[in-house]
């Protein structure tokens, strides 16, 4: 079984790129909802914001999730953990399935090979920093501590 680190030391670190990351998200949606007003919601022309091909509806998505992704990096519990790794898989899934339509009309958010790129570059940053920033009780981060580690626990102790 996967044991994911409780309260890693370099946590503060993670969830500092986590929010980073975020706020690129974010500025890149508003600057990208001021460059595609008034034009259809999922336009194919040739709009690119922050080296990024974009257009109206991938703009507004991408401003919810900078939005969401920064409030995950605010908090100090384990909602940013799970944030992190659900943008992850869903960063990786999205970078994917744009590959797979990039040149056909099914390429609904506009999608280029360098923003197929930053998608999945995106994820597996969400991905590390979301196995690397639960938090738990003290005695949860020592007895996981002492499992990776090799340390057996006590007969007497069942997990």
């Amino acid at each position: 079984m996967a044991h994911i680190p409780v309260n890693h030391p370099a946590r503060p670190l993670y969830r500092i790129i986590a929010g980073l990351v975020g706020l690129y998200i974010l500025v890149f949606g508003i600057l990208g909802v001021w460059a595609t007003w008034g034009e259809g919601l999922f336009s194919r022309n040739n709009v690119w914001v922050l080296g990024l091909r974009t257009n109206l509806a991938f703009s507004l998505i991408s401003v919810v999730f900078g939005i969401g992704l920064l409030i995950g990096a605010s908090r100090r519990g384990n909602l940013g953990h799970f944030m992190n790794l659900t943008a992850g898989v869903v960063f990786m899934v999205t970078g994917l399935a744009m590959m797979t339509v990039l040149q056909t009309s099914a390429n609904f958010l506009n999608f280029s090979m360098s923003t197929v790129l930053v998608s999945l570059l995106f994820g597996l940053l969400f991905l590390a920093t979301g196995l690397y920033d639960k938090v738990g009780p003290h005695d949860h981060a020592r007895a996981e501590n002492a499992y990776r580690h090799g340390a057996r626990p006590s007969p007497g102790r069942h997990r």
